[in-house]
C-alpha cells in the first residue's frame, strides 16, 4: 500500500524524512509549525494553510493540538506482536497460512501472493504497562508458557525475536469528540484508531484522506465548512468500524473457553460442503460486514 500511494503522488509533493513537529500554533490565516529534523538536528518554523496529522495511534500532532494521549486512548487489554517473515513457516508452503488460537492468546501467519507471510501474536493481558517493562519476546513467551513450546510455535517465537523489524504494542482505540481544531485535522489512527481487530485501519485512513480532499474542493475558500462537512460524513462510518472491533477480536483471539468453542464451531461450519457457503453468506451479510463495504466517499 505504501508503494502504491507513493507512486500516485504528484511530482511536486515534497517528502521530508526524519522530521517531526515540536510546536503548533495557529491563527485565522494559517497554522505555524516548528519542525525538527532529527537527522541534522536542525529546526525550522513554517506556516501552512492546513496541517493534517496522520501520525498514528500515539500522534504527536494530536498531543500538541488536542492534549495528552490519556484523554483519547482507550485500551482493550490486548497486546500484539507482528513482523513480516523472511520465508515460509517451517513445514508450510510460501503461500500457506495458519492459525493457533486458544483462550486469551493466538498466533496467525497471513499468506500473501507475492511475498512471505506476516506473523501476528495477539494476547489478552490484565496489566498493559507490565508488558512494556521487559523485552517484547519475553512478554510473548510468558503468555505461551510455562509449558515447553512445540517445534512449530518455538520456530515462530524465534523468528519474531530475530526479526530485524517488528511491532510490539498494546491494542487501543482512539476516541475523540472532534477531529479538527482550527486549521489542524487528524485522519486515520491518530483520530479514530479502530484497532486491527476491526480490520479497517488502512481503508478508513485512505477513505478519510480522499473525502477530505473532496470536501476542500467542494468548499473553496471556506476551510471551516469543509472540515465540518468532512467530519459529519466520516463519523457514522467510523462509529460502525469501532463497534465491529469486539466481534473481530473474538475471531482473532477468543477471550475464554466459550468463545474458543464458538469460534471452532463456526470454522467447522465454514468448511462443510453446502453449509459452508450458506454460513459464509450470512457472515458476510451481517451488520458489521455490510458496514465495511460502505463507500464513505460516494456523495
Amino acid at each position: 500500500m505504501e508503494r502504491g500511494l507513493f507512486t500516485a503522488l504528484p511530482d511536486d509533493v515534497e517528502i521530508r524524512y526524519s522530521t517531526v513537529p515540536t510546536r503548533i500554533v495557529q491563527d485565522d490565516a494559517a497554522a505555524e509549525v516548528t519542525l525538527h529534523d532529527t537527522a541534522s538536528d536542525t529546526t525550522v518554523t513554517e506556516r501552512f494553510d492546513l496541517v493534517i496529522g496522520t501520525d498514528g495511534m500515539r500522534s504527536t500532532v494530536r498531543r500538541l493540538v488536542f492534549g495528552p494521549d490519556e484523554e483519547y486512548l482507550h485500551p482493550l487489554n490486548y497486546m500484539v506482536g507482528a513482523t513480516v517473515l523472511d520465508g515460509p513457516v517451517d513445514g508450510f508452503g510460501l503461500h500457506e497460512g495458519l492459525v493457533l488460537a486458544e483462550p486469551g492468546r493466538s498466533v496467525w501467519a497471513f499468506p500473501f501472493a507475492d511475498h512471505a507471510p506476516s506473523l501476528l501474536f495477539s494476547y489478552r493481558t490484565g496489566d498493559v504497562d507490565a508488558e512494556f517493562r521487559r523485552p517484547p519476546i519475553e512478554s510473548v513467551r510468558a503468555v505461551f508458557g510455562p509449558q515447553p513450546t512445540g517445534p512449530l510455535l518455538e520456530g515462530l517465537l524465534t523468528r519474531f525475536e530475530q526479526a530485524p523489524d517488528a511491532l510490539f504494542d498494546s491494542v487501543q482505540q482512539v476516541r475523540m469528540p472532534r477531529w479538527h481544531r482550527g486549521r489542524v485535522v487528524l485522519i486515520g489512527d491518530s483520530a479514530w484508531c479502530v484497532t486491527l481487530y476491526a480490520g479497517m485501519g488502512a481503508s478508513s485512513g485512505m477513505a478519510g484522506g480522499e473525502l477530505l480532499g473532496t470536501m476542500v474542493q467542494r468548499h473553496p475558500g471556506d476551510l471551516p465548512r469543509a472540515l465540518r462537512a468532512w467530519e459529519a460524513r466520516m463519523r457514522p462510518f467510523i462509529h460502525l468500524q469501532q463497534e465491529s472491533a469486539l466481534p473481530g477480536r473474538r475471531i482473532f483471539t477468543p477471550h475464554d473457553r466459550k468463545e474458543q468453542l464458538l469460534r471452532a464451531g463456526m470454522m467447522r461450519l465454514m468448511r462443510m460442503p453446502g453449509v459452508g457457503r450458506v454460513t459464509g453468506r450470512r457472515m458476510f451479510n451481517n451488520k458489521d460486514m455490510r458496514a465495511k463495504n460502505l463507500d464513505v466517499a460516494a456523495l
